[in-house]
């Protein structure tokens, strides 16, 4: 009796992706729930958005899926070209970029639009992670080893922040920064220019009016008809989750949906579901996302070499601060942004984008032995 040894050490995380895949199929109702009015008052249907939503979620689970089986080393052979493609998506943004709502994020390119911020995002991961697990020797030095991974850091958020886009742009600053910590990085060297990456982004968010209101309605000042307007919306976020105490009103039945709240299908959408779902339905996001963040710290912890360590790192930061800071601005216990819930938010690139990484998560898992799979008796 001989005992044969599988090629691959054990089973993906299924923690993970039943969480993950529970938020995006929970999101399909979310989403046609919450743009029913708009979707009827603008294409004549209260289902066009549904439908262009789940379709994305489908494609999603197919994405997770496919993403989840291709062996993540070769990521790392290939990061700086995706980093580089992503910076020239960047780059045209800022010259032929569509403009949308005042702000030029999206490249459109005929059969798909999409934001390259949100490719930038995970492309500087990995290529940050591949750095890291090649220079570890002299991680510490600031020249030859700090320095490199700041400057493709400083190229993609000063890019997104000239679109404008300063809170992605702060966001992704501070997961590189968090990527660059599990590294060994020098904690000086990260202090200093945390610092000044801090000071840089106050000062660009105050110069601009707009940018300005938001943290003035924040900040709850009187006076001000601009702040108070940005602050409206806030307010109906607040009211939709006051009204929805703990068990809600139920499903389908959101009174702020209906022209109170803006964005009610996309950034605000969390607000929308404490409405409807009530504080049950919160804890159940918020505690998806906690697993989550649990399982990828563990696929981190025991994942088989330097690179998956450092970008199972950097996917489960992203995820996870992206889902809490969405929460945090729609309870207004952060200043209004624009940045979406992962998986829930009503998009299309964006989904698409994060279930590739949540794939790539997954693939380090099974290589990381979370699961071993039982010897077959031959």
């Amino acid at each position: 009796m001989a005992i044969s040894v599988p090629k691959q050490s054990a089973h993906i995380d299924w923690i993970i992706l039943l969480s993950a895949a529970g938020l995006m199929l929970f999101s399909v109702a979310f989403v046609y729930s919450a743009s029913a009015s708009f979707a009827t008052a603008k294409f004549g249907s209260s289902e066009k958005l549904f439908w262009s939503h789940g379709i994305r979620v489908l494609l999603g689970l197919v994405v997770t899926l496919v993403f989840a089986k291709i062996d993540y080393h070769i990521w790392q052979r290939y990061s700086k070209s995706i980093l580089v493609v992503s910076v020239g998506f960047l780059l045209y943004v800022l010259v032929a970029g569509t403009t949308i709502k005042g702000a030029t994020r999206w490249v459109d390119i005929g059969f798909i639009s999409f934001q390259p911020s949100e490719l930038a995002k995970f492309a500087l991961v990995i290529h940050l992670s591949a750095m890291l697990a090649d220079r570890q020797e002299y991680v510490k030095n600031f020249r030859y080893g700090f320095l490199p991974m700041l400057m493709w850091i400083c190229l993609v958020c000063g890019l997104i922040a000239a679109q404008p886009n300063l809170s992605t742009a702060s966001v992704i600053f501070l997961i590189s920064m968090l990527v660059i910590f599990v590294g060994n990085a020098n904690v000086l060297h990260l202090l200093g220019i945390g610092g000044l990456g801090f000071a840089a982004a106050i000062a660009y968010g105050l110069s601009a009016e707009y940018r300005l209101n938001r943290l003035m309605a924040f900040f709850g000042v009187k006076g001000n008809a601009a702040a108070e307007a940005v602050g409206y919306q806030l307010q109906q976020a607040l009211l939709a989750f006051g009204s929805g105490g703990f068990f809600g009103v139920g499903p389908g039945q959101s009174r702020q949906r209906d022209w109170f709240l803006p964005e009610s299908y996309g950034d605000f959408i969390f607000s929308i579901v404490g409405e409807e779902y009530g504080y049950l339905g919160v804890m159940f996001i918020l505690a998806a996302f906690g697993v989550i963040l649990w399982r990828g710290v563990v696929v981190a912890g025991k994942a088989p070499d330097s690179f998956g360590r450092f970008l199972a790192s950097g996917i489960t930061f992203t995820l996870g601060i992206y889902a809490l800071i969405n929460a945090g601005v729609t309870c207004g216990l952060l200043p209004t942004t624009g940045l979406p819930m992962p998986f829930i938010s009503y998009g299309g690139t964006a989904i698409l984008f994060s279930a590739a990484a949540l794939g790539i998560l997954l693939n380090i898992s099974a290589q990381a032995g979370v699961y071993p799979r039982k010897p077959s008796i031959v």
